[in-house]
C-alpha cells in the first residue's frame, strides 16, 4: 500500500490512512450529533451577534418545517444567495433536514448568471439578501421560483444594532436598490411560520445529492457538480482525521472571511469545522479589511481560511502585524496557489505557518493539504488526505514516475457524481473513477505533490511551456511589487511572449526593474517581454486575480 502511496510515510503521527465515511450516512445525521454534543456552546458569530449550537438546532428546524410547509419535496432545489450571514448556516442546516438540494449562488452574479444557473438547476425556491433582489426581478419570469425569501444584512442581530445596520445599509449607502417581487417572505416571518408545521418524514441516502455547486464557468458554461452527503461527508471526516495534529475539539476559533457558498469555506468552515464544535467568525466582506482584522481583536482566533491575495493584502496593512497571534495556530490557503514569498511573511509576522491546500469542487473540494503542524513544504500543495488517491498523467492517460510533470487526476470518496444533467462533460472529466483537474503539476519522490499551473492558462513561447504561476512567484518576491499576473500575449515571432501585469508597492518601481530582476531569476524565454502598472487587477468574488478577464484584454 506505501508503495502506492508514497505520502503515507510523511503523515504526521496519529492520521490514519483511511476514513470511514460510512460513520454518518447522511449530512443530517452528522448534524443531530453535532447539535447535540455542542448544544449550548456559540456556534457562529456575525458582526458581533452569537448563536448556540442549540440556537441553530432549533431555528434550522424551523427552516426545514417552513419549506416543507410551501410544498417543497426532498430533491427540489433551492439557491442561497447572500454574503456570510448567520441567516446562511440557519438556511444551509434547514435545507438539508428538509432534503432540499443547496444550490449555492454567488451575489455578485449578473442578471444573466443568475438566469444561467436557476434554470439550469431547475430553482424552484430561493433566500436571497434584500441588496441583490432587483437583479432576481429581472430573471423571475425565466425561472421556475416560486417560493422567494428575502432577507436583509441586519435581520438576525437584534435591536437595535440590526434596525441600525440596515438603515445604514438601505438609506445611507443606498445599497438596496428597489424591487419588486410576488409574494415576498422575510426570512424572520419563515422561522416563525416554521414554528406551526413539523418537518415530513423522508428516506435520506447517502448517494442523493446534497448540493449543486457550479464551477465559475472558466472553462465554457458553468456546471453544476452534484455533491453527495458520501461526498461531503467523507470530505468532512478527510479534514477532521487531517486536522487532529492541531485542532481540539469544542475549543478552536475560525475565522472565516471568506464566503460560505464558496465550496472551499462551505465543507472546511461551515461543515468540518463546525462538527468539532468550533465558533465560526463569519466575515461579511472579506474585502473590508479593517473588519477582518477587527475580529482579531475581539476573539482568540485560533485558525482562519483564506486566500493569497487577502493574506497578501493583510500583511500590507500597517496594524496588522501588532494583533494579537498568541492562540493563533495555522493559516489555511486554497482557492488560488499561495506564493512562497506570502508564506514566508505570514510566517514571520504571525509566527504561525501559511499551510497551503488544494483542491476543486469536483471533490468536495479538498484532494491534498500540508501537514498542520508547520512542518510541510513551501511551495508545495501538501499530501494527499486519507482515502485519497492522487497521480500525475500524459496526455495519454498513462501514469507518471515521480519528478514527471502532467496532468493531476484524483481519486476518492469525496470526487463528485458527475454534472447535473451533463452526461458527456462527466464522462469527459470522471475516467475510471479518476478526477482530471486540469491542473499541471509533479510529485515529488516522498509524495508531496506541486502545482506547476492550470493546463489553459499555460503560456506557449517559441515550443517552450511557460507556466504563469513560476513567473508571478518570482515577480510577486520583488519589494516593491504588491500584486502581479502574468499571461500570454501573441507575438508572430515565438508564437506567444510573457506579459505581466503589476500593481505597485512603491511608486518608483520601473519597467526596467522589474525586467533586470526577472533575467537574474528565469531563463531568457520566460523573461516578461511587456510590463504593464496597473491601479488594480480583476478579481473573483473570493479575490482570485482573474487571469482570464487579463488574457480578453491582451486580446481584445
Amino acid at each position: 500500500m506505501s508503495e502506492e502511496r508514497p505520502w503515507l510515510k510523511n503523515y504526521p503521527k496519529g492520521i490514519p490512512a483511511n476514513i470511514d465515511e460510512t460513520i454518518y450516512p447522511t449530512l443530517t445525521a452528522l448534524l443531530d450529533d453535532t447539535f447535540k454534543k455542542f448544544g449550548r456552546k456559540e456556534a457562529f458569530s456575525c458582526m458581533g451577534k452569537e448563536l448556540t449550537f442549540a440556537q441553530v438546532d432549533k431555528q434550522s428546524g424551523n427552516f426545514a418545517a417552513y419549506l416543507h410547509s410551501r410544498g417543497l419535496e426532498p430533491g427540489d432545489k433551492i439557491a442561497l444567495m447572500m454574503p456570510n450571514l448567520l441567516q446562511y448556516p440557519i438556511a444551509l442546516f434547514g435545507c438539508l433536514r428538509a432534503g432540499v438540494v443547496i444550490v449555492n449562488t454567488n451575489p455578485l452574479y449578473t442578471p444573466r448568471e443568475m438566469r444561467h444557473q436557476f434554470t439550469d438547476a431547475r430553482v424552484k425556491a430561493i433566500v436571497i439578501c434584500e441588496n441583490f433582489a432587483h437583479h432576481l426581478q429581472q430573471v423571475l419570469p425565466d425561472t421556475g421560483i416560486k417560493t422567494i425569501i428575502v432577507t436583509s444584512i441586519g435581520e438576525l442581530l437584534g435591536f437595535p444594532k440590526g434596525w441600525i445596520t440596515n438603515f445604514i445599509v438601505r438609506y445611507i449607502k443606498r445599497m438596496v436598490p428597489r424591487y419588486n417581487l410576488p409574494n415576498v417572505v422575510s426570512f424572520k416571518e419563515a422561522l416563525r411560520q416554521g414554528r406551526k408545521f413539523s418537518i415530513k418524514a423522508f428516506q435520506a441516502s447517502p448517494e442523493d445529492v446534497a448540493c449543486l455547486q457550479y464551477t465559475g464557468g472558466t472553462t465554457g458554461v458553468a456546471k453544476g457538480a452534484m455533491l453527495t452527503n458520501r461526498n461531503l461527508v467523507a470530505n468532512m471526516m478527510q479534514i477532521r482525521a487531517w486536522g487532529t495534529v492541531a485542532l481540539c475539539q469544542g475549543e478552536e476559533v475560525a475565522l472565516s472571511p471568506l464566503p460560505l457558498y464558496h465550496i472551499f469555506a462551505f465543507t472546511v468552515n461551515c461543515l468540518a469545522l463546525f462538527s468539532l464544535g468550533a465558533l465560526n467568525v463569519l466575515v461579511v466582506n472579506a474585502r473590508d479589511l479593517p473588519s477582518v482584522m477587527k475580529e482579531f481583536k475581539k476573539y482568540n482566533i485560533t485558525c482562519m481560511t483564506g486566500v493569497n491575495t487577502l493574506f497578501n493584502a493583510l500583511l500590507h496593512r500597517e496594524r496588522f502585524a501588532g494583533l494579537n497571534f498568541g492562540s493563533f495556530k495555522f493559516a489555511l490557503g486554497g482557492g488560488m496557489a499561495v506564493q512562497k514569498s506570502v508564506a514566508e511573511q505570514w510566517h514571520k509576522v504571525t509566527g504561525h505557518p501559511l499551510v497551503e491546500g488544494y483542491g476543486m469542487t469536483e471533490s468536495s473540494p479538498v484532494a491534498s493539504v500540508n501537514p498542520l503542524d508547520g512542518f510541510g513544504k513551501l511551495g508545495s500543495i501538501g499530501l494527499p488526505l486519507p482515502s485519497t488517491d492522487m497521480r500525475i498523467v500524459a496526455d495519454s492517460g498513462q501514469a507518471l514516475p515521480a519528478g514527471e510533470v502532467g496532468e493531476i487526476q484524483i481519486k476518492g470518496p469525496q470526487v463528485m457524481k458527475g454534472y447535473y444533467n451533463r452526461p458527456e462533460a462527466t464522462a469527459e472529466t470522471i475516467k475510471d473513477g479518476w478526477l482530471s483537474t486540469g491542473d499541471i503539476g509533479m510529485m515529488h519522490s516522498d509524495g508531496y505533490f506541486q502545482i506547476v499551473d492550470r493546463k489553459k492558462d499555460m503560456i506557449l513561447v517559441s515550443g517552450f511551456n511557460v507556466f504563469p504561476n513560476e513567473i508571478e512567484g518570482v515577480v510577486a518576491a520583488h519589494p516593491k511589487v504588491l500584486e502581479c499576473a502574468a499571461v500570454g500575449q501573441p507575438d508572430e515571432k515565438s508564437g506567444e511572449v510573457v506579459k505581466i501585469f503589476i500593481v505597485k508597492k512603491d511608486k518608483s518601481l520601473t519597467e526596467k526593474e522589474i525586467i533586470a530582476y526577472c533575467r537574474e531569476n528565469l531563463t531568457g524565454y520566460k523573461v516578461p517581454k511587456i510590463v504593464e502598472f496597473r491601479k488594480d487587477l480583476p478579481k473573483s468574488n473570493v479575490g482570485k486575480i482573474l487571469r482570464r478577464e487579463l488574457r480578453d484584454d491582451v486580446a481584445g
